[in-house]
């Protein structure tokens, strides 16, 4: 975060980029879709404010305080959502616990949204994150377990981009539809996963900056 200027712009625009094809995707017909996508837009735009080099803009003292509680609050919005994870039958059967896939999906986008607040409390604390990152130093165990996880991730989701034959519409996480019956360009879930992964892969970057 707020490192050398180019590879930070380069960071910028992957950020930006995947928020606004997010955005786009909240058109979907599918509900679920739309929240998802919503989700995913706030994380690629937010990511990308905090990848802006310092050279080109240095935040306020009250911008990190206001990244913790935005993405606080998009923590506990996924928490609430995710929330089947956490019932009864699930604890009983863990089966039923990992089928249920768009709650899964939620507890990621908690994951997500709690490693926001982490960096922003890490640059908040620490006085030369008003300057630049290469001052602010978080807690190593908490980054260690970010990275691993995020880490995972990329690499899982890089598996699930390789071709597998044409998905049913209306399937999968992403599942809409265009009018004729094929999944609309919005919908199509290697799409989706396309722009999970880039999310990942920065914010595997963001949190080795600190």
């Amino acid at each position: 975060m707020h490192g050398p200027a180019s590879p930070g712009w380069l960071l910028v625009a992957l950020c930006a980029a995947t928020g606004a094809y997010c955005l786009l995707r909240m058109r979907s017909s599918v509900e679920e879709q739309r929240r998802a996508a919503g989700g995913e837009a706030l994380m690629g735009f937010g990511m990308a404010a905090m990848a802006v080099p310092a050279a080109a803009f240095t935040p306020p003292a009250w911008a990190w305080p206001a990244y913790a509680v935005v993405f606080g609050a998009a923590a506990l919005r996924a928490l609430w959502s995710s929330r089947a994870l956490w019932s009864p039958s699930a604890l009983w059967s863990p089966r039923a616990l990992w089928s249920s896939r768009a709650s899964a999906h939620h507890l990621h986008h908690l994951i997500g949204a709690t490693a926001m607040v982490y960096m922003a409390v890490v640059m908040a604390a620490s006085p030369a994150a008003h300057h630049h990152a290469h001052g602010a130093s978080g807690v190593p165990l908490v980054t260690g377990a970010l990275l691993l996880y995020f880490v995972a991730y990329v690499l899982l989701t890089g598996t699930r981009l390789v071709p597998a034959g044409p998905v049913p519409a209306g399937t999968g996480p992403a599942g809409g539809s265009a009018p004729g019956g094929s999944p609309g360009w919005g919908d199509r879930p290697e799409l989706a996963r396309a722009c999970r992964l880039s999310m990942g892969m920065a914010m595997v970057a963001m949190l080795l900056g600190l």
